[in-house]
């Protein structure tokens, strides 16, 4: 039997072919926070070329506590691209520069929360023009890959045999980064210097896969960084992950994740987090405390299943270092 490993190649920065399945996708992800302006976001875009769609999604945290919000499915043709609804994401070189554009709108939220039922928030707030153009700079090298198996001397992808319907992900990699340039919310532009996380996913995806997920990023300066998740399957399995980087120094795959969380409000929206971590390298646990700063509920429905992915920009303290980054929880409300 040919050897298989995960394994991380040059070209999967690149797009990938589009294996035909009904819900393939590949989405590309990037996330910033500028902690001398309290100044955040996100931006997402998720091809679904065999539904003739992507998903969009652009998220501003501004620093008076308002965000600035836009989700759309903009019809795309092909998986050619991230190119749809304004946004743009563009690979200068591979694990080293990429480009993230936007000119469009955004919903104006003052109270965020309200996007928990997004046609009432779209039309019950104001909108303007916002654009961000941003380049973002590797600071640690890739993380993650696509399960391979060893053809000669190439890693070839293996043919697909599970359900599409009960995937998530066939390949997916992280990385973190740097993102300078300029963010303009209406009349205001800000000239941004921050620190971040990117992800790639390619392969057949549904958001109601998985039972629930914790994803959490953070960046306590360009050399110290990482990433925990935790995603619980249909039958129970529990599968930890996730990485720490620190600069000259190899990357710690995590291979134990402890998540406690604290619940507020109506929503049961996360708000204090406590992650124990332990990784390959040693069995002391890294403790590793969060404070969401801004929050955003987003939902997802599929055949009958509401999907909540809250997305909460945070403030993390790993003993005296203070960092910034998202935690992401998704969970299927009627469950």
């Amino acid at each position: 039997m040919a050897e298989r490993k995960v394994v991380l190649l040059e070209q999967d920065d690149l797009m990938h072919q589009n294996t035909g399945e009904s819900n393939y996708n590949e989405s590309a992800y990037y996330n910033f926070f500028d902690r001398g302006q309290r100044l955040g976001g996100f931006v997402r875009l998720g091809n679904r070329p065999n539904e003739g769609y992507a998903e969009m999604t652009v998220c501003v945290y501004l620093p008076d506590a308002t965000v600035g919000f836009m989700f759309q499915r903009p019809e795309i043709k092909n998986n050619d691209a991230h190119d749809a609804g304004g946004l743009k994401f563009q690979v200068i070189k591979p694990f080293e520069h990429h480009r993230v554009t936007y000119s469009g709108k955004v919903c104006m939220l003052k109270n965020p929360l309200e996007m928990a039922d997004p046609a009432k928030a779209f039309k019950s707030n104001p909108y303007t023009r916002a654009s961000i153009d941003l380049d973002y700079r590797a600071t640690a090298p890739g993380w993650g890959g696509e399960l391979r198996e060893k053809e000669g001397d190439r890693w070839v992808s293996p043919k697909n045999d599970g359900d599409p319907g009960m995937q998530f992900a066939k390949g997916h990699l992280e990385q973190l980064g740097h993102a300078t340039g300029t963010i303009k919310i209406g009349d205001k532009e800000y000239k941004f210097d921050g620190l971040g996380l990117r992800d790639h996913s390619w392969g057949p995806r549904y958001w109601q896969a998985p039972k629930y997920y914790r994803w959490l990023t953070m960046n306590f300066d360009e050399g110290l960084g990482g990433m925990a998740t935790v995603t619980v399957n249909r039958d129970g399995s529990q599968h930890p992950g996730g990485f720490i980087a620190r600069k000259g120094q190899p990357t710690l795959n995590v291979r134990e994740v402890e998540i406690e969380t604290e619940f507020v409000g109506e929503q049961k929206l996360h708000d204090k987090i406590k992650a124990t971590i332990r990784t390959e390298a040693s069995n002391d646990p890294i403790v590793i405390t969060g404070k969401v700063i801004s929050m955003i509920p987003l939902r997802n429905r599929r055949a009958g299943m509401v999907t909540r992915i809250a997305e909460g920009m945070t403030e993390w303290r790993w003993g005296d270092k203070v960092g910034y980054g998202l935690a992401e929880y998704l969970d299927h409300l009627d469950e």
